[in-house]
């Protein structure tokens, strides 16, 4: 589905706009060249507390928030935006730490990219985020989220773990697990199927919308992974659920029955 059916779905007559966050002005003006172009409506801020004033001014309808910026840091940006809302953020680095990624989707990213990166990638995870966004909105189910029971009432079961599907609520043993949008959406492709990999390429595809066009990218599924494994198991460096199948990508080893 293209820009003009999506926004005559939710009633919008303009097109996105995209909050662009970076210190460097040639990264910001190259950025607002590029996804001008591609048919956004841009703009720029080059720190944190201007950030927060654009946003609070203009309502963008997706940031592209760089980590390393004066004043206020891409995590407290971040952060202060999450406690009002969910609007898609894709962060960038100039590293490429693994904590520091995780750190970042802790608090609410929804996506992540290690400068350098190319431009063209950026605009089609900016398209897919866009487009979940909007469907959510309308309160559309994703296809994957059709993968599972969802009937009122039906809940899966593996082990301690349990996911009401109807509700898209997930519990260890007694207590709730929190889980982000895309954890759950994660989660709830490695439970349509248990038992069967998926490779890196297959859950990017599924769950982000597009496929990924250097090695690097396709990694970044490890760092969502591993967050998932945090709240799920036990001891998430011997994972009981979620396992690694060499050389292909991950997999849920459970077999799953519906609760009586």
């Amino acid at each position: 589905m293209g820009w003009k059916g999506l926004a005559r779905m939710d009633e919008v007559s303009v097109p996105p706009t995209i909050l662009v966050v970076d210190d460097q002005e040639m990264v910001r003006r190259l950025l607002e060249l590029r996804l001008t172009k591609a048919g956004f409506q841009v703009i720029l801020a080059a720190d944190g507390q201007e950030a927060l004033e654009r946003f609070n001014e203009e309502s963008p309808d997706l940031l592209v928030l760089d980590l390393m910026l004066p004043v206020l840091d891409g995590f407290e940006v971040c952060q202060r935006i999450r406690k009002q809302s969910q609007v898609p953020i894709v962060m960038l680095s100039g590293r490429s730490d693994v904590l520091e990624r995780v750190t970042g989707l802790e608090l609410g990213a929804d996506d992540y990219l290690v400068k350098p990166f190319s431009p063209r990638e950026l605009e089609m995870r900016i398209r897919a985020l866009l487009r979940r966004s909007v469907l959510r909105r309308l309160g559309l189910r994703r296809s994957v989220q059709g993968e599972l029971q969802r009937d009122q009432g039906s809940t899966i079961t593996a082990g301690e773990l349990r996911v009401d599907t109807y509700r898209q609520q997930v519990f260890k043993g007694t207590e709730q697990v929190r889980l982000t949008d895309l954890e759950y959406r994660l989660l709830s492709i490695l439970l349509s199927q248990p038992g069967k990999p998926w490779s890196r390429v297959e859950l990017l595809r599924k769950v982000w919308g597009y496929v990924p066009t250097n090695h690097a990218r396709v990694r970044t599924i490890d760092v969502h992974v591993a967050r998932l494994r945090s709240k799920l198991e036990a001891d998430p460096e011997h994972p009981e659920f979620i396992l690694t199948e060499r050389g292909t990508g991950y997999l849920f080893r459970r077999l799953l029955q519906p609760a009586l």
